[in-house]
């Protein structure tokens, strides 16, 4: 089955279209699901597979440098609801998943550097050798060790906090304000890295850092042009899974390598929206 491109896919009236093929094609718990595709993809057929008689198996194959990095492992699965990006979903893992980077020479310069930003992101937060293959080499030239080193970033955070309880919180680094920006105006004008890439500038706490950062989003040609309503945006994070009362938790980072979190009030979450506009 074939489904629209982009996050409109990620809905109730896909995710009925879908359980409603695999009954009509009589799956059983002995059958499984391929995921061929981008994040969105595996996000939607994972989601199919953890619900549909209570859980079928699923392979991963992911062909944007987006899903090879970061959303291929780790086991969150959702789709949207209400313009709200991911807030149903589950907890369910893959049984397999396989990457051929030689898919990624079929994509767009645009989408290709797109799905970079989560391996800046792994950087930042725990491995900080991954920044130097950035600034020192062509990230197309050394794409296989980019994935690598990102995936193994992920593999040992999820390891340790699978269902994000603590650990897990700093693999959300840039998502916070990003989501909210990627809710108001992603499924049109904005992808999903770009908007996590602006997301995680004002949670850096070194401006050497935020200028080293600055200097990678230039050599990728990350899109630079973006003005948002932050009122708008704003009001879509009051409904971000991480609310808690008149709180959220962010990620902050001051040292490449290091992420802590912390609690802040909306407030708080509002002047950063202005701020980085």
């Amino acid at each position: 089955m074939v489904v629209q491109q982009g996050e409109g896919a990620k809905s109730f009236p896909v995710y009925q279209s879908l359980c409603e093929k695999l009954l009509e094609l009589s799956f059983s718990r002995k059958d499984l699901i391929i995921a061929l595709g981008g994040g969105v993809i595996g996000d939607l057929a994972g989601f199919v597979a953890s619900t549909y008689m209570r859980g079928i198996e699923f392979i991963g194959i992911p062909t944007t440098t987006l899903s090879q990095i970061d959303s291929s492992i780790g086991g969150k699965v959702a789709i949207n609801l209400n313009q709200v990006k991911n807030i149903v979903g589950s907890f369910y893992h893959p049984s397999a998943v396989l990457i051929d980077p030689d898919t990624l020479q079929t994509l767009p310069k645009r989408h290709f550097a797109n799905g970079l930003v989560e391996a800046v992101k792994a950087g930042l937060i725990y491995d900080a050798s991954i920044l130097p293959l950035f600034e020192e080499y062509d990230p197309e030239e050394v794409i296989e060790e980019i994935v690598y080193k990102s995936l193994l970033v992920k593999k040992a955070v999820v390891e340790q906090d699978e269902k994000e309880e603590n650990l897990r919180k700093i693999l959300n680094f840039g998502h916070t304000l990003g989501h909210g920006i990627e809710t108001v105006y992603g499924l049109h004008d904005l992808l999903h890295g770009e908007c996590v890439a602006i997301g995680m500038i004002p949670m850096l706490e070194d401006e050497a850092l935020k200028e080293r950062v600055l200097k990678i989003y230039q050599k990728l040609g990350l899109k630079s042009d973006i003005d948002y309503d932050p009122e708008a945006v704003y009001q879509v994070m009051t409904k971000d899974k991480k609310v808690q009362g008149s709180t959220i938790t962010v990620v902050k980072v001051k040292e490449a390598g290091h992420a802590r979190l912390e609690q802040i009030d909306l407030e708080q979450l509002h002047q950063y929206l202005h701020a980085v506009n």
